[in-house]
C-alpha cells in the first residue's frame, strides 16, 4: 500500500455502521462518503478527489497535494494545511475555525461563501480566488498575496491583511469594519459601497484604488498613499484619521481625526473574542481527534487464536 493510501485509510471513519465505504486514493476511486478525517496525512497526494461535506478536525495536511481537490461543505477545524497546494480547489460553502493555511497554495481557489473564523493565511497565495460572500471574521491574511481576487459582498470583520498584496481586488459592497489594511498594496483595488468603518490603513499603497461612496468614518490614513485615488471626497476624508504623512488627492485637505479611536478599540476586542472562540474550538476538536483514534484502535478485532495441536 502507497503512503499516501495508508495515510488516507487510517484518517477515514465510516459510516452508518460500516454501510458507507472509503477508497484508499491509488488514482482509481475518489473518497466516498466521508465522515471524519484526524490524524496526519502530510505529504500526501489528494489532488482532484472528491471531499465533499468532509470533517477535518485536528488534522495534519502540511505540504500536501490537492490541487483541484472537491471540498465543498467541508467543516475544517483546527487542522493544519501550511505550505499546501490547493491550487483550483474548490471550497465553496466550506467552514474554517482555527485553520492554518499559512504559505499555503491557493491560487484560482473558488471560495465563494466560505465561512471562516481566527484562520491563518499568513504568506500564502490567494491569486485570482473567488471569496465573493465571504464570512471572514479575524482572518490573518498578512503578507499574503490576492492579486486580482473577487471579495465582492464579503464580511471580512477584523481581518489582517498587513503589508498584503492585493492589487486590483474587487472589494465592492464588502464589510471591512475594524479590519486591519497597513502597509499593503491596493493598488487600484475597487472600494465602491464598501464599509470600512473602524479599518486602519496607515502605510498603504491606494493609488488608483477607487473609494466611490465608501465608508471611511473613523479610518486611519497615516502615511497612506491615495495620492491618484478615484473617487473620493473632503468630506470622506473629514470623517477620517489623517495626519501630514497621508497623500491626498489634489484639492483634499488633511483635517486631523474624527472618532476614531472608540471604533478600532472596540473592534480590537471583538478581534481578541474571536481569536479566543478559535483556539478553544481547535482543542476541542483536536481533543475529538485522540478520542476518535483510541476508539479506532481498540475496534481494532483481535488476531484468531492458533489452533490447538492434534492430540496423538
Amino acid at each position: 500500500m502507497s503512503r499516501t493510501a495508508f495515510a488516507l485509510s487510517a484518517l477515514i471513519l465510516l459510516a452508518a455502521g460500516g454501510n458507507a465505504h472509503a477508497f484508499a486514493p491509488n488514482g482509481e476511486k475518489d473518497v466516498a462518503r466521508m465522515i471524519s478525517l484526524s490524524g496526519s496525512c502530510s505529504g500526501c497526494d489528494l489532488s482532484g478527489k472528491k471531499l465533499l461535506n468532509a470533517r477535518i478536525n485536528g488534522a495534519n495536511f502540511q505540504s500536501a497535494k490537492m490541487v483541484g481537490a472537491d471540498m465543498r461543505g467541508a467543516k475544517i477545524i483546527g487542522s493544519n494545511f501550511a505550505s499546501a497546494d490547493l491550487s483550483r480547489a474548490d471550497l465553496r460553502g466550506a467552514y474554517m475555525m482555527g485553520a492554518n493555511f499559512q504559505s499555503a497554495e491557493l491560487s484560482g481557489a473558488q471560495m465563494e461563501g466560505l465561512e471562516a473564523t481566527g484562520s491563518n493565511f499568513v504568506n500564502a497565495s490567494l491569486r485570482r480566488v473567488d471569496l465573493r460572500s465571504a464570512e471572514l471574521r479575524g482572518v490573518n491574511f498578512s503578507s499574503a498575496d490576492l492579486d486580482d481576487s473577487d471579495l465582492r459582498h464579503g464580511e471580512l470583520h477584523g481581518v489582517v491583511l498587513v503589508n498584503a498584496s492585493a492589487m486590483r481586488v474587487d472589494f465592492r459592497n464588502a464589510e471591512m469594519n475594524g479590519s486591519n489594511l497597513s502597509g499593503g498594496n491596493f493598488s487600484n483595488a475597487d472600494f465602491r459601497n464598501a464599509d470600512l468603518t473602524g479599518a486602519v490603513l496607515n502605510g498603504g499603497d491606494f493609488r488608483g484604488a477607487d473609494f466611490r461612496n465608501t465608508d471611511l468614518s473613523g479610518v486611519s490614513l497615516h502615511g497612506a498613499d491615495l495620492s491618484r485615488a478615484k473617487g473620493l471626497t473632503q468630506d470622506q476624508i473629514d470623517e477620517a484619521c489623517v495626519g501630514s504623512s497621508t497623500r491626498l488627492p489634489s484639492g483634499i485637505t488633511a483635517r486631523g481625526c474624527k472618532n476614531s479611536h472608540r471604533r478600532i478599540v472596540v473592534n480590537a476586542a471583538e478581534a481578541g473574542r474571536i481569536k479566543a472562540e478559535a483556539r478553544a474550538e481547535a482543542m476541542a476538536a483536536a481533543a475529538e481527534a485522540r478520542a476518535n483514534a483510541a476508539a479506532m484502535v481498540r475496534a481494532a478485532p483481535r488476531p484468531p487464536a492458533p489452533p490447538k495441536p492434534p492430540r496423538n
